[in-house]
């Protein structure tokens, strides 16, 4: 972001006043050498740190609905950069971001910075810099953090006899995308709950940072689990089965699951995407200290399948009969999703 507007200089408005009342924060530590205000940021990793890198886009009409409220923009834009850190075992630092707006909206950029900046403060990562411009809604951050060393977990790191997890429960958000378009109901507090996955998803920085020397590939649940999975099988050269009823859930997801809208919520709980949990693969040997990394962090996970040497998923039924079609995931390129 450009250098705040002085004082002086009467500019009330404009690109550099906005950013001067929204987005211009103390930095929380000395590894801010410089930043928003100057033509780039100048950051000081930390001693023995490699930096992990990562950049999101959230775009009107395709990721989120026109009139969305602005402070879930600010807390999701963040929350799925954080999300993809926490899935290379990353501690979170800085942030850019990049806004194209069709107009100078102070209270929509009031509420949207305030969502930004309480989930930053929550994992203690300064805005550094980005910039603004006029035109249709688009929200897109790149985000920075830091590994020890060659600890980072890459998607590629499986190998057949792992066990496969996932953290939380899946589908929910889906779900929760379902019954804002009408194309289901659930109840009050369920239809809450499933909107707040959708809209305000908590990424899992901890538990990602605590898997680091245990998972041996990781990434998280961003377009569904059977494409996410594919993309760690596809890495690691390996295949997988995973256990329909071992998947985490929720009570509501479940209930449509065992009546009428099976379908449905095989989509969610399979493909349906936005629940920015982690998926990973660990040793067998190693059950306990992925139970209490769970435990530590407070983030519950589950068991869900093995690594197999035979590439391809496999995705097993209550009865155990291996499942004939698989729901498709999430493809930007294929199928318009809200």
């Amino acid at each position: 972001m450009g250098r705040p507007a002085d004082e002086t200089s009467g500019e009330a408005h404009g690109e550099f006043a906005l950013i001067a009342r929204h987005f211009t924060r103390p930095p929380r530590d000395r590894s801010v050498r410089v930043g928003v205000g100057d033509d780039a940021a100048v950051v000081a990793p930390s001693p023995g740190c490699e930096l992990v890198l990562a950049v999101d886009m959230m775009v009107e009409g395709r990721h989120f609905l026109p009139g969305a409220d602005p402070e879930t923009l600010g807390h999701k834009i963040l929350a799925v950069n954080l999300s993809d850190l926490a899935a290379m075992g990353a501690r979170p630092r800085w942030a850019l971001l990049a806004l194209a707006l069709p107009d100078e909206d102070d209270a929509w950029l009031a509420a949207f910075s305030r969502g930004l900046f309480a989930l930053a403060a929550e994992h203690g990562v300064d805005l550094v810099g980005g910039d603004t411009t006029r035109g249709p809604r688009n929200l897109c951050l790149t985000i920075a953090g830091e590994v020890p060393a060659g600890a980072a977990i890459l998607r590629g790191g499986a190998r057949a006899g792992d066990d496969l997890w996932v953290s939380g429960t899946l589908g929910d958000a889906m779900l929760g995308l379902a019954a804002l378009e009408g194309r289901t109901t659930l109840d009050g507090a369920a239809r809450a709950a499933c909107v707040a996955r959708l809209e305000r998803p908590s990424p899992r920085v901890a538990l990602g940072t605590a898997l680091r020397g245990v998972a041996s590939s990781m990434l998280d649940v961003s377009d569904g689990l059977t494409g996410d999975v594919a993309h760690l099988l596809e890495l690691s050269k390996a295949g997988a089965v995973v256990e329909l009823a071992a998947l985490p859930r929720s009570e509501a997801l479940d209930r449509k699951l065992a009546g009428a809208e099976r379908s449905l919520a095989l989509q969610c709980l399979l493909a349906g995407g936005d629940d920015y949990e982690l998926v990973f693969s660990a040793s067998p040997t190693l059950r306990e200290r992925v139970a209490a990394a769970g435990r530590d962090t407070g983030v519950p996970v589950a068991r869900i399948g093995r690594i197999v040497a035979k590439d391809g998923l496999v995705v097993n039924d209550e009865q155990g009969a291996a499942m004939a079609a698989l729901p498709r995931a999430f493809d930007h390129f294929a199928v318009r999703r809200p």
